[in-house]
């Protein structure tokens, strides 16, 4: 396999996972990003910890989906994520899911 077949292999898996990303993002209700991943998930509980002078992130999700093009299912059930470095977590607004306005 030459480098360009390898390139065009992993553009299109790249592509097949964005198409995939769009289909599902709304069934999920958050989005968080560690360092090395991209995740939706429906339960998302983060912890900040201390140990011998060092602080680090414990990030727990439950009902997940991971940008990963590698992953045969990118579904797991919960995942448990330690990590030094910055975690965000977004709330995904779901503009066809508007609130009914009071009266």
């Amino acid at each position: 396999m030459s480098a360009e077949d390898l390139e065009e292999y992993e553009n299109r898996m790249e592509l097949e996972l964005y198409r995939e990303y769009k289909d599902v993002v709304g069934i999920f209700t958050y989005a968080v990003e560690t360092e090395r991943r991209f995740y939706l998930c429906n339960v998302v509980d983060l912890k900040v910890r201390t140990e011998g002078g060092d602080v680090y992130y414990e990030v727990s999700m439950a009902d997940a989906w991971v940008w990963d093009m590698y992953r045969p299912s990118r579904f797991i059930k919960s995942a448990k994520i330690l990590t030094f470095r910055d975690v965000s977590i977004e709330e995904i607004v779901h503009p066809d899911f508007d609130e009914v306005p009071a009266t």
